[in-house]
């Protein structure tokens, strides 16, 4: 499901119409990410939870060449399923 059919879906579903729609879910995008940039964590109970994890320096392997390389430290967004929306897809 791409972005145009999730809004689609969801002002069908809320009654709403698809510019709303769209507002208030790229409002809830937007504000998911400034939280997480900010170094916080976003917490949907029954859906889920969203926080960013760092993710240190370490050597790798380049899968072509198998030469030895240096992969940077990063930060990463990581998603964990409430226990509702993990029992609704069981």
């Amino acid at each position: 499901m791409n972005k145009t059919e999730f809004i689609n879906a969801v002002a069908e579903k809320a009654g709403l119409s698809k510019v709303d729609t769209k507002k208030a879910i790229d409002a809830f995008v937007e504000t998911v990410s400034e939280e997480l940039k900010a170094g916080g964590k976003v917490a949907l109970l029954g859906f889920g939870s969203f926080s960013v994890t760092e993710k240190s320096a370490r050597k790798g392997v380049n899968p072509k060449t198998k030469e030895p390389i240096e992969i940077a430290a990063r930060k990463s967004v990581k998603f964990k399923a409430g226990a509702e929306l993990a029992d609704q897809i069981k």
